[in-house]
């Protein structure tokens, strides 16, 4: 069988090791230390944020923003429908109730005129929602414009899930530094790893603070352990952030690569009739963190996305479809949505292709010919 082509596989860049081996030569081992207080520092100057408090993933981030944005037990928050169930698990954890909004079709994020629809349903339904979750997903940022102008209108804050998009901008401005808070992500298949990992950025320093207290389980200051509220144990430890920070130094190359991948995909693929690409809207810039198709079976004479997965899988060629929206998911089918038939059409054509940053030009190829043959032979 060939070798496996992943989707999205870790890729060091060489100085990890030296961060890391630095922890263990000086015996910081533990939650905290230098790497810690240096790779908050990295991502600070990185994405322009004032502040940034590195965290044990981007779902923990979420979790700490909601709790203190005050959101408690039968309040209600607005996210994202078409994005991993991570954006919006951590509402649930606060027993509050999600409220979904579809996508639009130029970024695949969050409908701005579907937002404010709903806004305006639930506050004649009696209820404020606590905060509004958009997505970058795949590495392209939302219209945050719009979202803010509307956040604003209502006084509604915004927690900015950014975890596919560090990297990603609007007219220079980083994903992630839109919202009152920004969340990044820094698992296995990211655009750059520390294992697992993630962030919570913002330009207000109390809640930095105030994220990093209830993250290492909320100890007050005295000399005994005093605890006046819930804490949790979600700080990054210091061997962790120690491959951050090497991973720090190799970002831009990464995004670079990936979005090469991406052209290079879109020359030779976009060729095939029915097979369509995410474009950059105007000012937009993606980190391409993935890149992604969608497959017309109409145009395509009946091959699908899923027609194309199998048979990249019979090559051992890791794909996957687009996210299943979360009001078609079994757990939130009781929550209130506002659709418009795009993330569910998303879901039905759309697949993400290899796009790893350590991907060689033979495996790309690979790619591109197992899907060239399976067309013709289908096709003809």
């Amino acid at each position: 069988m060939n070798n496996k082509i992943y989707l999205s596989s870790p890729h060091m860049g060489g100085q990890e090791i030296s961060f890391v081996k630095e922890a263990f030569d000086t015996n910081w081992i533990a939650p905290l230390g230098p790497n810690v207080n240096n790779f908050e520092h990295d991502l600070e100057q990185y994405t322009g944020a004032k502040y940034a408090a590195a965290l044990s993933s981007g779902t923990s981030a979420i979790h700490l923003a909601l709790i203190m944005l005050g959101v408690e037990a039968g309040d209600e928050v607005i996210c994202q429908s078409f994005t991993f169930s991570a954006s919006a698990n951590p509402i649930a954890y606060q027993l509050a109730t999600p409220i979904f909004i579809d996508s639009e079709p130029d970024t695949w994020n969050m409908d701005p005129h579907l937002l404010e629809n709903a806004i305006k349903d639930r506050l004649s339904k009696g209820k404020k929602p606590k905060a509004i979750i958009p997505v970058h997903l795949y590495g392209m940022p939302a219209k945050m414009e719009a979202i803010v102008a509307i956040a604003e209108r209502y006084g509604i804050p915004i927690i900015e899930d950014a975890a596919e998009a560090l990297g990603a901008s609007i007219n220079g401005k980083a994903a992630g530094t839109f919202g009152t808070m920004g969340i990044l992500s820094f698992n296995g298949n990211k655009i750059i790893t520390t294992s697992g990992g993630g962030a919570l950025i913002s330009n207000q320093k109390e809640y930095i603070d105030q994220a990093r207290f209830l993250a290492t389980q909320a100890r007050d200051a005295a000399p005994h352990y005093q605890h006046s509220q819930i804490g949790y144990n979600y700080r990054m430890s210091n061997i962790s952030a120690g491959i951050g920070r090497g991973q720090m130094m190799v970002l831009n190359n990464h995004i670079e690569k990936r979005r090469a991948i991406y052209e290079n995909y879109l020359k030779k693929i976009a060729l095939l009739p029915g097979i369509s690409f995410l474009k950059e809207p105007e000012g937009y810039r993606s980190n391409r963190w993935l890149t992604t198709i969608l497959v017309d079976p109409e145009k395509t004479n009946g091959v699908t996305r899923e027609t194309i997965r199998l048979a990249l899988e019979r090559d051992n060629i890791e794909s996957r479809p687009l996210w299943k929206p979360m009001h078609l998911q079994p757990v939130f089918a009781d929550s209130p949505s506002y659709l418009n038939g795009v993330s569910e059409k998303l879901f039905r054509d759309g697949l993400c292709l290899p796009s790893g940053s350590n991907m060689s030009s033979e495996e790309q190829d690979r790619v591109v010919n197992i899907i060239y043959s399976f067309f013709n032979q289908v096709v003809a």
